[in-house]
């Protein structure tokens, strides 16, 4: 493709840009799930809507649906940290097509007025007879004016020098802009079409999961949650009894002021309703609660729980205290922030609210600080 077709394909992305600005529902970013992606109405193993359990018989029936349940939120997890983590990239090259198409415009704009420059210099030559602004001057026999036309030359040939390397160099620039402004498109359409996986794949675990759910009677919802809740104080029974030391200054040292506004803001939200994709004011998903937390603390932090986990600073679990984010599970799907006293705050799931929990009432991948 010329340039001259390039810059045309350019100025197309510019006409395109209202496209950009469509709004996406936002959430936390995880590794692939290994297992095979549901489809909106067919979800994967464990369970399927199209083909329901039985309800529980028994007390070891209903554990079986509540380890179901987990698995299927836990899911949902993941593919929201996906989904966050396409919308994040999204947006980033919404941005950049943004700032290539008006360096497109900017450019075509630059070269206008040097090919403007460039003919009103070869229009001068051509009245002056093809010769360059001050050549007659070089042929006169007075020395003073001989030198000052050895000057002018000297100006006009420099000048024109400039005007060409300037207009070769604008032209290149406007060829670069036009294919990283391409490239940034065929990005943007990846990222959009990761969505609409994560999406699915969101809805259908969260719909198998609730349908699962809404075949127990009510006592046995009831009995549900209460073994819910049984489970995580297993967890955080046998996670403090592996603690050696409980937030003792030496070990986790003093929290620092970003840290206990972050919590603040954190622990300001309790009560506010889990909505994967939500980063407030009204709802949260879990790294939309402490991504928001940190910001409003004044130190901007990765948008999902895998970027959090993978970019912040690590340390060692006795080494918390309050303000670290707590990561959870091998993929990294889910993180609370650490209050202290081995408790945290998350928002925990969809039909859940955010809350304070035990911090080792989950399975714990490991701790990052936001400010070290």
């Amino acid at each position: 493709m010329n340039r001259r077709h390039r810059a045309a394909a350019a100025i197309t992305l510019v006409c395109a840009l209202g496209l950009l600005t469509v709004p996406a529902q936002a959430m936390a970013a995880p590794t692939p799930d290994a297992s095979p992606s549901p489809s909106a109405t067919a979800p994967a193993s464990p369970v399927s809507p199209a083909s329901p359990a039985a309800p529980p018989s028994s007390e070891k029936d209903l554990e079986k649906v509540r380890e179901q349940i987990e698995t299927l939120y836990r899911k949902a997890g993941a593919a929201t940290d996906a989904y966050n983590l396409a919308e994040e990239q999204a947006k980033k090259q919404s941005g950049e097509i943004v700032k290539l198409a008006q360096a497109i415009v900017d450019g075509q704009t630059r070269i206008a007025e040097l090919k403007d420059r460039a003919g009103a210099q070869a229009r001068e030559q051509y009245r002056n007879g093809g010769l360059p602004p001050g050549a007659q001057l070089v042929l006169s026999d007075d020395p003073k004016l001989f030198l000052d036309g050895v000057n002018k030359v000297r100006t006009s040939q420099q000048a024109n020098k400039a005007v060409l390397a300037d207009l070769t160099r604008t032209q290149e620039d406007l060829e670069t802009y036009t294919q990283d402004a391409s490239t940034n498109w065929h990005k943007l359409e990846t990222n959009r079409v990761k969505q609409a996986q994560a999406k699915k794949k969101i809805n259908a675990q969260i719909a198998a999961a609730e349908k699962l759910e809404s075949q127990l009677e009510k006592k046995e919802r009831a009995r549900l949650r209460q073994l819910e809740k049984e489970a995580a104080n297993r967890a955080q029974t046998a996670w403090l009894a592996t603690r050696p030391v409980q937030d003792t200054p030496s070990t986790s040292g003093a929290t620092s002021a970003a840290g206990k506004a972050a919590v603040a803001f954190a622990t300001s939200q309790i009560g506010k309703p889990y909505v994967w994709g939500a980063t407030g004011p009204g709802s949260y998903d879990c790294s939309g609660l402490t991504s928001k937390a940190w910001a409003a603390a004044g130190r901007p932090i990765p948008r999902t729980s895998q970027e959090q986990w993978r970019l912040l600073p690590r340390i060692d679990i006795r080494d918390m205290r309050p303000g670290d984010l707590i990561i959870y599970h091998a993929d990294a799907s889910h993180v609370g922030m650490y209050v202290g006293d081995g408790t945290m705050v998350h928002s925990p799931r969809p039909g859940r609210h955010v809350t304070l929990a035990g911090a080792g009432s989950m399975t714990i991948l490991g701790v990052v600080r936001p400010d070290k």
